[in-house]
């Protein structure tokens, strides 16, 4: 009989079909906004989009839904992007490599010779290459053929410029290319002195010239091209006539600089539609600005960013017939978010986006995500974030989004989906993921519960809060615009655990401080004051003094709460460490949470401490400080700072903006020190009992099982720490248990918890994940699941267990008696250790009412194990994650239904899916005046079928068949179906 015990199973071929049928590894979209974007292209026949970033990455966006995502091989930066209009096809040039997308131009542009600037004549069949040397050369297309003997050098514009304007100097690198409105083969060429030529393509001859003696940023065709408008490195600009006949033109019909003859900052870019303009700004006394102007008759606004403008455009008619463009919108691309002005409305106001929106605008500390959201909840959430764009100084339009190209063919999402994202300030914010674009719903700030060093109400970057800032700054007419914002009023605020019920509306976060508050949702305002409970987890040990950081001081007197979730209870733990866990039971209105000291549990239906229990080991002397306690100078106003700033602007002295990755790296480093990542080892070593921070309660976990006898069943509390201690308490809830709840009621008694088990793992692996499993082997339902019927209901029959999983291995004990029975040593067989967690359903593409529960697990090498529950035998292993991205690891979130989702920057979500069936990607089709047939020909033709040259590779994505499909049913109505993954020969 040993012999069949030992027995290595061999593989199963129906098990393996099944497998495939339920597991497939997709990476299927990137949420958020761009990291680091420095190039923006936008078609306005197609409606389409495109934004090119320093890592090589070039992202085309349309409607809601509609997104393409390439990345060049090198990594090169994207220079500039330019769209074949009408063609769905980009030109694209790239620094250090001169590449323009399928095609090698570095035969044409000498190495020595860096190209500035690029322009796609309307015709598409010509493309002019400005290089800081001042030639341009003439490339035909589509195959980018250099035109011989046509390129124009520095030297022959030389000898058209009249002696006295030489003086000996060269005119500089091309700055600007712009094609005549009017006359094709016409093109305007801005040299960087100021000098602007007029040059005829077709007779290779300069027409007109016009010498300029200001340093040149761009150039802009008025309509008619009657007249054109220089921009200039002092912060003005000039009008200039184009009159036939004339040779040189020495001054401009008018010039302005708008903001006085100061140093200013240069105005990179204009444009005639109402007048806008980048830059424009005395540098000495707005240095730090960064500004886009819009003027229109006598209305005048300067929109004030709090990232660099990296470019613009407007859109607007493509009728040529018409006498003007009639601009509807103002795209404003910045270094850390996307703007969109409505320029039809009143007031100009700002357009909120369906995508793209800053996922980072306060440092994201934290993440949780919530599917099948409940209709009724989803409304509510909806009607509060819509009311926060009618507060008094938000302006919002209620326009269409602009940017409309393509047509999103995806399907209606199966179910509604949330991702909360807790930030530094405070803030908790609420995002539907249910599809590919990723939309903000609502914004929940924690800052009012508190008095802060910054009153709420008196925001540091909004002069109108500051008498001295209003005299100073009355012109220009600024109006801070856009949501990016680095700065935290108070670190403490910082969200660290979310915790929320979907059947009750009810909600859990908590913070750096040690403040855990529970929420309820409410559809009016409320003005009341919050109970405050303490939660002492220390219990006046001896010999431990805190040497962390203040708690934050709860506001006494009634504070204004606006529609959505408002504060019903704040439980301060003390010491007022980093909470590292919580979790909410809404159905026993129950709240648990831990910190590096210990655990609590909290009723706040009763308002009273239930428990408190101190998990610190003798030793752990760093669990005495917190993470904030070296930084001194964090107790310092951030609006006594800004003041100053204000009156030493004149010391010419920019204020240091903290990055976003800055504040990751820092959480990250802090999260390594509670997480240091181990080497590859084979043999488990036991760690030492007086570890540091051996205390940190990592998991929390409620359930109605069986603990003190196979009886009686009744409510539960699991706690599990950095040392290999899990904590097993019975509580009792008056009316829930079976034989054990209290007669009378609900309200009849008051909590009670005793501890039932305490458990301690052999090499003292910290605890990542506790759960408890039914008769079955099936997780237990989520609070009000079986009680709403909307979940099976878990077998109280037959004997229960529990899930244990530490970063070394996993261990299902039998309950009540915790008894194990059967283990599998991670970092024993792998050479890993888990870092997160999470039980996920995957349902079966064959069979439609198969499913399987699994257990993921994710390691410090980036790599994630399927396991089956309870019997815990490897299923599939996938490499995810880069195992040098800790901030990507320490990010990672699951969803129930086989998703997840991890940060690949501060400002994106990297999306990915463990189930063959239930994927979210783009699916969506551009429609094209031409037929596909010429389309797809045109295509093969200019690529020489090497797709090794190609310079840009799309992302990768599954169902290629479904994809063949989609071609072969829009192949007759002239579209051209693509989707994110497919290789696209641009």
């Amino acid at each position: 009989m040993m012999k069949f015990r030992f027995r290595r199973q061999g593989n199963d071929p129906q098990r393996e079909k099944i497998k495939q049928e339920l597991f497939a590894f997709n990476k299927t979209v990137e949420h958020g906004f761009p990291h680091q974007p420095c190039a923006l292209a936008f078609d306005p026949q197609l409606q389409l989009m495109a934004v090119g970033t320093k890592s090589g990455a070039m992202k085309i966006y349309g409607s809601p839904g509609v997104e393409f995502t390439g990345l060049h091989r090198d990594a090169a930066a994207v220079a500039q992007i330019h769209f074949l209009q009408g063609q769905v096809r980009l030109l694209g040039h790239f620094l250090d490599i001169h590449v323009c997308v399928c095609y090698n131009v570095c035969d044409v542009v000498s190495s020595a010779s860096r190209v500035t600037v690029l322009l796609l004549l309307r015709s598409c069949d010509l493309l002019c290459v400005g290089t800081e040397g001042g030639g341009i050369h003439f490339l035909d297309l589509p195959r980018l053929s250099l035109r011989d003997n046509q390129s124009l050098l520095l030297d022959q514009v030389m000898q058209s410029v009249p002696e006295d304007y030489r003086c000996g100097k060269s005119l500089g690198p091309v700055e600007s290319l712009q094609e005549h409105p009017k006359q094709p083969g016409k093109i305007l060429i801005g040299y960087s002195r100021g000098l602007v030529v007029l040059w005829d393509l077709s007779t290779c001859n300069a027409e007109h010239m016009f010498l300029g003696k200001q340093q040149l940023e761009s150039l802009v065709w008025e309509r008619s091209g009657s007249s054109f408008v220089s921009s200039h490195s002092d912060g003005g600009y000039s009008v200039w006539a184009v009159a036939s006949g004339n040779t040189y033109t020495h001054q401009p019909v008018s010039s302005s600089i708008p903001y006085g003859p100061f140093p200013c900052k240069a105005i990179n870019k204009i444009l005639w539609r109402t007048i806008q303009s980048g830059g424009g700004m005395p540098r000495a006394s707005y240095g730090d600005r960064h500004c886009v102007t819009i003027q229109q008759d006598k209305q005048h606004v300067t929109l004030d960013f709090t990232s660099r403008v990296i470019d613009f455009f407007t859109v607007h008619t493509t009728d040529l017939e018409h006498d003007y463009d009639d601009p509807k919108a103002l795209v404003v691309l910045l270094e850390e978010e996307l703007v969109v002005i409505d320029l039809l409305t009143t007031g100009w106001p700002s357009v909120p986006p369906p995508y793209l929106a800053p996922l980072h605008s306060s440092a994201i500390t934290t993440s949780c995500h919530l599917d099948n959201v409940p209709a009724k909840l989803w409304d509510r959430l909806a009607a509060a974030g819509n009311s926060q764009g009618a507060q008094p100084g938000v302006r919002h339009a209620h326009g269409s989004w602009p940017i409309c190209g393509g047509k999103n063919l995806a399907p209606p999402p199966r179910q509604q989906e949330l991702l909360l994202t807790g930030h530094e300030d405070g803030t908790v914010r609420f995002w539907n993921v249910s599809a590919v674009a990723m939309t903000p719903l609502y914004k929940l700030s924690t800052a009012n519960v508190f008095h802060t060093d910054c009153d709420p109400n008196d925001d540091p970057l909004d002069p109108t809060n500051d008498p001295e800032a209003l005299q100073e700054e009355e012109w220009p007419p600024f109006r801070k615009v856009g949501c990016f914002d680095p700065y935290s009023d108070d670190p403490r605020l910082g969200i660290q655990k979310i915790s929320l019920c979907k059947y009750s509306c009810r909600l859990v976060v908590a913070g750096t401080a040690g403040q855990v508050i529970v929420l309820g949702l409410s559809d009016e305002w409320s003005d009341h004051t919050v109970d405050v409970s303490t939660v002492d987890l220390l219990q006046d040990r001896e010999g431990f003094t805190w040497k962390g950081h203040d708690r934050l001081e709860p506001r006494a007197s009634p504070a204004p709460f606006p529609p959505g979730f408002q504060p019903l209870v704040l439980v301060q733990a003390l010491p007022p460490a980093s909470v590292t866990s919580v979790m909410l039971h809404a159905e026993w209105n129950l709240v648990a949470f831990g910190t590096s000291h210990g655990f609590g549990l909290f009723d706040y239906h009763r308002r009273t401490a239930v428990l408190a229990r101190c998990t610190l080991h003798p030793n752990d002397s760093l669990a005495m400080e917190g993470p904030l306690s070296r930084v001194k100078s964090l107790k310092k106003s951030l609006r006594q700072s800004f003041r100053r700033i204000r009156k030493s602007r004149v010391s010419g002295k920019k204020r240091p903006i903290p990055t976003p990755t800055s504040k990751i790296q820092e959480a990250n480093a802090a999260l390594a020190d509670q997480e240091e990542v181990a080497p590859v080892q084979r043999r488990i070593e036991p760690r030492s009992a007086d570890d540091s921070l051996s205390g940190v309660v990592r998991c929390l976990c409620f359930a109605d099982t069986y603990l003190r006898d196979g009886t009686h069943h009744g409510p539960t509390l699991w706690a599990g720490t950095n040392s290999g201690s899990v904590y097993a308490y019975a509580l009792e809830v008056p009316g829930v248990g079976s034989g054990r709840g209290r007669p009378g009621g609900e309200g009849s008694g008051c909590v009670e918890a005793v501890l039932g088990k305490e458990i301690q793992l052999m090499h003292r692996a910290p605890v990542v994940s506790v759960c408890v499993l039914d008769g079955r082997g099936k997780p237990l339902p989520e609070p009000y699941q079986a009680s709403l019927d909307l979940a099976t209901a878990p077998d109280m029959t037959n004997p229960h267990s529990v899930l244990i999983a530490s970063e070394e291995q996993l261990k299902v004990f039998s309950l009540p008696k915790v008894g194990a029975k059967t283990k599998f040593k991670l970092t024993a067989h792998e050479g890993c250790r888990v870092r997160r967690v999470a039980m996920v359903t995957v349902c079966s593409t064959a069979q439609e009412d198969y499913s399987e529960t699994s257990l993921v697990c994710l390691t410090n090498l980036g790599d994630l194990h399927l396991f089956n529950v309870p019997a815990l035998r490897p299923q599939v292993r996938y490499d995810c994650i880069r195992k040098e991205d800790i901030s990507g690891i320490a990010s990672c979130v699951f969803t129930r239904n086989g998703q997840g989702f991890y940060l690949i920057s501060p400002s994106e979500y990297q999306r990915f899916s463990l189930s063959a069936k239930v994927i979210t990607e783009p699916l969506c089709t551009v429609e094209l005046e031409r037929p596909l047939e010429t389309h797809i020909r045109s295509l093969h033709t200019n690529t020489s079928g090497d797709t090794h040259q190609q310079g840009v590779i799309m992302s990768g994505s599954p169902e290629k068949e479904r994809m063949r499909e989609l071609e072969r049913a829009h192949l007759n109505s002239h579209r051209t179906p693509n989707r994110t993954g497919e290789v696209l020969q641009i």
